[in-house]
């Protein structure tokens, strides 16, 4: 079943760029955007990753955490981030088991996506690219933020 705004977004526990468990319910302070990504060090992530980090004030003047899940293993989020200088959580979805429960899997592996959720876990906006060469910009999230929180 796809899961879609409105709905309860599933609760998760990743291994996050610093080797520790990162479980979303018990991290979420307010809200946040779960941003899925094919892959570390492919060019349309770092060009995405890079975007937010630079406008990440803009994320957190409106109250919102970002945090990126991709399929590569916890030694790579935490290479990558460290040389992208990236200030936000990366977690390893290694198996694809969180990116299935998102909708964010497919044959290729994480599917570019975004969703913005809120402390109770309530989807308030999601978007999945049809290509990943594609990603949402900056200017395009934080307009769509002004209007759902």
């Amino acid at each position: 079943m796809a899961l879609d705004t409105g709905d309860k977004a599933p609760d998760f526990s990743l291994i996050a760029d610093n080797g520790k468990p990162f479980k979303l319910s018990s991290k979420l302070k307010g809200n946040a955007l779960l941003v899925f990504y094919p892959g570390d060090g492919l060019p349309v992530c770092k060009q995405q990753l890079s975007d937010y980090r630079d406008s990440y004030s803009d994320f957190n003047e409106l109250g919102v955490e970002v945090i990126a899940i991709s399929g590569d293993d916890a030694g790579t989020i935490k290479s990558f981030k460290k040389e992208h200088n990236l200030p936000f959580t990366l977690l390893s979805d290694a198996d694809g088991e969180v990116s299935k429960q998102y909708d964010s899997f497919g044959w290729f592996g994480v599917k570019r996506s975004v969703y913005l959720v809120d402390k109770d876990l309530e989807v308030k906006y999601k978007h999945i690219e049809s290509v990943s060469i594609y990603s949402r910009s900056v200017e395009e999230l934080t307009e769509m933020i002004k209007r759902k929180v």
